[in-house]
């Protein structure tokens, strides 16, 4: 082979070489890879061994995935948060979104936890921040002075609605947005119609929280506020059984079931219950939700002081104007309880 030829067999191997490493270093890069959608969960003190058992499930093949990583220092960079990851990603684009920190946010939701120990968990089962500190954060006692509530009115501070959060939300920073949006809702108008009715912002929550626990019906609950305040307004107990049900769980847990409000539960020692005490119990016995509180805030125009359940639609009541009146609808409902065998 003369030297003409041994150089042009090496100037071909050089680029067949070449080729091949190029594609080498395509193929790693730009070889799609992910092989199906889904969102990533990184969590905050994660390592990138930690992302890479995660990402194991999405990807075909974790060594140019590594190779990528290490390429752009993406172990140096981690960024927390909740990521969808999309089916034909390459290595590049997901490495890319992993650096960049665009996580997706997510539609946290919450109603009727009412406690903020079952609030704590709703939440935690939505975000990063684990029960625990979330029930930490809520009941932090210099957060609660400072912002005028207590441990009986700290739940009024959440607003049961739908808001957007990002996954790594730590504890604090979800009760600081809930803190927002709680001034958010008591805006001009709403603290306005409070006035009207006599209640402070946190009265009315309390109010409402025994509006919504006393009727299911949201169309009703304007009638049920309007006789809660008749009472008040006329310096009478409120009388709701509602807060006897509460002060009966306070006393043997919240899971407790009570069907039946007995007469002797009536006597029952608790600042809850509001056949002892007069005027408002000293915070919420739940959360109410938006339509309770606009109803106190917006109440039906009517002077019924009595109401009892209707056998004849479940989940409404009949109302009364007078105590004979209320005591013929009491007896129709006592006797309607004893035909269902409802004893308890």
């Amino acid at each position: 082979m003369n030297k003409k030829n041994l150089l042009l067999l090496l100037t071909a191997l050089v680029v067949i070489m070449a080729s091949v490493l190029t594609y080498s270093y395509y193929s790693k890069i730009y070889k799609p890879n992910t092989v199906k959608e889904g969102y990533l969960y990184i969590p905050s003190d994660a390592s990138y061994q930690d992302v890479a058992n995660l990402l194991r499930p999405f990807v075909k093949r974790v060594k140019p995935l590594n190779w990528v990583a290490n390429k752009k220092n993406y172990p140096a960079k981690i960024k927390a948060g909740r990521y969808f990851i999309k089916k034909g990603m390459n290595n590049n684009a997901l490495i890319n979104l992993l650096r960049s920190g665009n996580q997706q946010v997510l539609k946290l939701s919450f109603n009727n936890q009412d406690t903020l120990e079952k609030l704590a968990g709703r939440i935690a089962a939505q975000i990063e921040a684990d029960s625990i500190s979330l029930l930490k954060a809520f009941k932090a006692p210099d957060f609660l002075t400072k912002n005028n509530f207590n441990v009986h009115t700290a739940i009024s501070m959440y607003i049961p609605n739908s808001y957007e959060f990002y996954w790594n939300t730590s504890a604090d920073k979800f009760k600081q947005r809930m803190l927002k949006e709680y001034h958010r809702f008591w805006n001009t108008q709403r603290k306005a119609k409070a006035v009207k009715q006599g209640l402070s912002p946190l009265e009315v929550t309390t109010l409402a929280s025994i509006v919504q626990k006393e009727t299911a019906s949201i169309s009703e609950r304007p009638d049920v506020a309007q006789l809660y305040l008749n009472r008040l307004n006329n310096n009478w107990p409120l009388q709701a059984d509602p807060t006897v049900i509460y002060a009966i769980k306070e006393l043997k847990g919240q899971e407790t079931v009570i069907k039946r409000v007995l007469l002797k539960d009536l006597k029952i020692k608790s600042a809850y219950n509001t056949y002892q005490i007069s005027g408002l119990p000293p915070g919420p016995i739940g959360m109410p939700d938006i339509s309770a509180i606009d109803a106190v805030l917006s109440p039906a125009k009517h002077r019924y002081f009595y109401m009892c359940a209707d056998i004849n639609t479940p989940g409404k009541h009949v109302f009364a104007k007078t105590l004979s009146q209320h005591n013929r609808n009491a007896r129709k409902y006592q006797q309607w309880l004893n035909r269902q065998g409802v004893r308890r």
